[in-house]
């Protein structure tokens, strides 16, 4: 056996060695921290005590309320603009006052040239706690200023009219001759702010060596609690692994084997095809792969922005294509390593798969044009909703709850929307077809299925009855209901070749052009437009998976008719193989389906009474002709499936051809 042979044939194994090989490379070489706590409830583990000094964190709640009140304290800084004082007064000694005192506009001068002294303010800050502001002056160290020292333009206009004749305020416009010389400067006071809130210290003491932490079976307080915070992160920031890293490694291996192994039973009873498919099975593992990159990039990064992290669009990519049973629980194994890559991975694992979960259900309805804005909402609002619940189960308070985790999601769900593009990267490199592609082709004006209804209109809307059949059948059963449908328009292109052989193309009442044709021939063109399809869906560069549909419908049937025929005039039953469709087996469900729902839809077509009786025979002697013919063989469906598709082929068939009411003729 060749090498090329030897992978092939173990494909499955070499690509899930290779993501194994690759996630635990990824993984930080570094130890998980052994203990798992809760606020509530007992310590399981034996007395730990402080082998090093460990400063204690203040815990949320306390920093938050600590920078509240340093920011409130932060003093708001102003320049002083010279140039107003000047200008403002310039204007006055232009303004002529007729039959004005000149002593009563000198004094009006003089307390104006006051006012700019003290400074009038552009705007104040809106805190009861603000007391005074820092005046900034060219060529001066910037100095405080108590805030009822200086004027807003309002104080400064009752001031002047309590202190100017009234006479002379009938004759000036004092609005005019008020502008704020103190101008709120946000870039220095924004400075200030940060500066301040870098003396904040994020501790509060220090547990020193050989303290008590916490006693076996004691309850966990809210203060134990913090206490084992302050260790862990501790423990994860200077203290760290101390091991054998490739006695660890061994263990990140052996972790990563089980989370592919519960991949691989997950796919086994859902969507078992999957595994021996190089293409699709690449491109899973490489969700994992992904997810497990971004986890540990971003965490390097800073530990907070894994929440902006748009977990959830991993699982639109594979709801792009493949079926949605298998897509939750895949996504949900694929998120298990964020486990052991976050600091608080439970929580980041719960938030996702709540959020991921809610937009698979969603995508369902509205995964076209802006409507797909609606799922990067669904996303936020799960995400806000799932964080909301742990703060109030962790501390029965909102007060834990941090404003700025909610920008993290908003931006988590615009990301979603930035990064769905990717998924037609996907379908190029692995050759995969997405749900919004099936949809594209599935449009009848499509240029393919609108050359099908003009050369072969008979196959046609023959055609659009199989997709009707088919899709029904499998929503029924479970099975990719849109790749159904397309495989059922697109699986007899080839007649478009020769649609006069194909009855339902001839004109009605016209001359049947096999009746030139020796029967072998006959069945010779008829076979023919299998091969003629596939070639042109190659031309026209069709998926392979909507090519595999057009070499399964007919599998290893055969053209009864002209055998029968050829039976009939005498021929050799040994020649049978040229009678025979040189197709492949159906495999999959919707093969299936499709090839079931075409025999059906053309048989059904020779009843001349559509009842319910005739229909229920006809579909029964259809599927189980191709059950004993071994047509199905191969394929990946149980008895109690095809027992539910015959079901839904019976139903569909008297709801198509039942019978009409007779409209009375007319008697007057």
């Amino acid at each position: 056996m060749s090498f090329a042979d030897w992978i092939k044939k173990y494909r499955f194994f070499v690509i899930t060695a290779s993501a194994a090989i690759i996630v635990t490379l990824l993984l930080p070489a570094e130890g998980k921290f052994k203990y798992e706590y809760q606020r509530g409830r007992p310590w399981l583990y034996e007395t730990l005590i402080t082998p090093v000094d460990v400063p204690i964190l203040k815990t949320d709640a306390e920093l938050r309320a600590e920078r509240n009140t340093v920011a409130a304290q932060v003093l708001p800084y102003y320049k002083l603009d010279e140039s107003v004082k000047r200008d403002v007064l310039d204007a006055l000694s232009k303004i002529s006052v007729t039959g004005a005192d000149s002593a009563a506009i000198a004094k009006f001068r003089t307390v104006l040239s006051s006012v700019y002294d003290r400074g009038v303010v552009s705007k104040t800050e809106d805190s009861s706690m603000l007391k005074a502001i820092v005046i900034q002056k060219a060529g001066v160290k910037p100095a405080e200023k108590p805030l009822g020292e200086v004027y807003t333009k309002e104080s400064a206009e009752r001031f002047l009219s309590a202190s100017v004749s009234p006479e002379l305020l009938k004759k000036i416009n004092l609005a005019d001759l008020i502008r704020p010389n103190l101008i709120f400067d946000s870039n220095t006071t924004e400075i200030a702010h940060k500066e301040a809130m870098n003396y904040i210290s994020p501790t509060k003491g220090v547990l020193y060596t050989g303290q008590l932490i916490v006693a076996k079976g004691e309850t966990i307080t809210a203060e134990i609690e913090q206490l084992l915070n302050s260790y862990k992160a501790e423990y994860e920031l200077s203290m760290g692994f101390s091991g054998s890293y490739y006695l660890l490694k061994l263990g990140h291996l052996l972790v990563v084997a089980g989370i592919l192994l519960l991949f691989s039973i997950t796919l086994y009873f859902l969507k078992r095809n999957l595994l021996s498919d190089s293409k699709n099975l690449s491109f899973l593992l490489l969700q994992l792969v992904l997810i497990v990159l971004v986890t540990v990039i971003v965490r390097d990064i800073n530990p907070a922005y894994l929440y902006i992290v748009p977990y959830s669009v991993f699982a639109l990519y594979l709801t792009s294509f493949f079926t949605s049973k298998i897509v939750l629980p895949v996504y949900l194994t694929f998120l298990l390593p964020v486990f052991f890559i976050a600091q608080n991975g439970y929580e980041l694992f719960f938030l996702n798969a709540i959020a991921g979960g809610m937009i698979v259900f969603t995508f369902s309805y509205w995964n076209r044009g802006w409507l797909q804005f609606i799922n990067s909402l669904v996303a936020f609002a799960s995400l806000s909703v799932a964080y909301v619940a742990f703060r109030l189960v962790e501390d029965g308070s909102f007060l834990s709850v941090n404003p700025s985790f909610f920008i993290y999601f908003a931006w988590n769900s615009i990301i979603i929307i930035a990064a769905f593009p990717l998924l037609f990267i996907f379908e190029k490199i692995f050759g995969l077809v997405s749900n919004p592609r099936l949809r594209d082709l599935s449009d009848t004006t499509s240029p393919l299925l609108q050359e099908l209804s003009e050369k072969a209109p008979g196959t046609f809307q023959h055609s659009l009855q199989v997709a009707n059949l088919a899709e029904a059948a499998s929503k029924e059963i479970g099975a990719y209901a849109l790749l159904t449908r397309v495989g059922a328009l697109y699986h007899d292109i080839g007649k478009m070749s020769n649609p006069l052989f194909f009855i339902e193309n001839q004109p009605l009442g016209g001359t049947n052009v096999h009746k030139d044709f020796a029967p072998e021939e006959s069945a010779k063109i008829i076979i023919q437009h299998v091969e003629d399809g596939v070639t042109i869906a190659k031309k026209v560069r069709l998926p392979q998976i909507l090519i595999d549909f057009i070499s399964t419908h007919h599998g290893h049937s055969q053209t009864m008719f002209f055998y029968n025929q050829f039976i009939n005039k005498g021929g050799d039953p040994a020649r049978k193989k040229e009678f025979t469709y040189n197709g492949m087996l159906p495999t999959f469900k919707e093969q299936v389906i499709v090839m079931m729902a075409d025999a059906v839809e053309a048989a059904s077509r020779t009843l001349s009474d559509y009842t319910e009786q005739s229909v229920s025979e006809l579909v029964e002697r259809v599927v189980d002709t191709r059950i004993s013919d071994e047509q199905l063989a191969d394929a990946e469906i149980s008895l109690k499936d095809i027992n539910r598709v015959k079901k839904v082929f019976k139903q569909k068939i008297l709801q198509v051809y039942h019978s009409r009411i007779s409209y009375p003729a007319k008697t007057l």
